[in-house]
């Protein structure tokens, strides 16, 4: 949509993909069926098909939408604190302000994976993606931080860990104890 007016193609799209994120990851892929997408979405069941042909193509197409905000989100959050080792640790600064969230049900790749991983190349593909793509990140700001590199495989443990452990206990505590872990590692390198 750039700059630009979206045309009123993408805005339908985009209310598609809007009302595909709620219940996806609110309910789960493999509760929520097209009609329901639908419903929320106010497109009609023929166009919502011109748009995503299978229920597949609308889920990779969520999953790419949402692993673009999820990254430009962390990074904004990230971009604000200053350089070096504070940049790691905002991080984690990030991850707690996202469990915080009252709709936040862990990471969507996680559970995308977890329910059609082993069934659709598209969805573990989309997941691994956005893993990498996310270790990446946090290799950047390892490397801005002149800490090992090794650091950012271990910081993505941590981070994926507390996500985890976060969407189970509906806490955002572990953000912290991760960012605490992070800060202790930072320092013995």
């Amino acid at each position: 949509m750039g700059g630009t007016t979206p045309t009123a193609a993408e805005v339908i799209e985009a209310r598609v993909l809007d009302a595909a994120e709620e219940l996806f990851y609110g309910q789960g892929l493999q509760s929520v069926g097209m009609d329901a997408i639908r419903a929320a979405s106010g497109v009609s069941l023929k166009r919502l098909y011109q748009l995503f042909p299978s229920k597949e193509a609308l889920v990779e197409a969520y999953l790419r939408r949402r692993d673009e905000r999820w990254r430009e989100a962390l990074e904004a959050h990230v971009h604000g604190a200053s350089a070096g080792r504070d940049r790691v640790l905002a991080v984690f600064d990030w991850l707690g302000l996202w469990f915080a969230e009252p709709d936040f049900r862990g990471c969507a790749f996680v559970n995308s994976f977890g329910e059609l991983g082993a069934v659709s190349p598209g969805v573990a593909a989309a997941a691994r993606a956005h893993k990498d793509a996310f270790r990446r990140y946090l290799a950047t700001l390892v490397s801005e931080a002149d800490a090992p590199p090794r650091l950012a495989d271990q910081f993505l443990l941590l981070a994926e860990g507390a996500m985890t452990t976060a969407a189970l206990c509906g806490d955002p505590r572990p953000a912290r104890h991760a960012r605490e872990a992070a800060s202790v590692l930072l320092d013995a390198a």
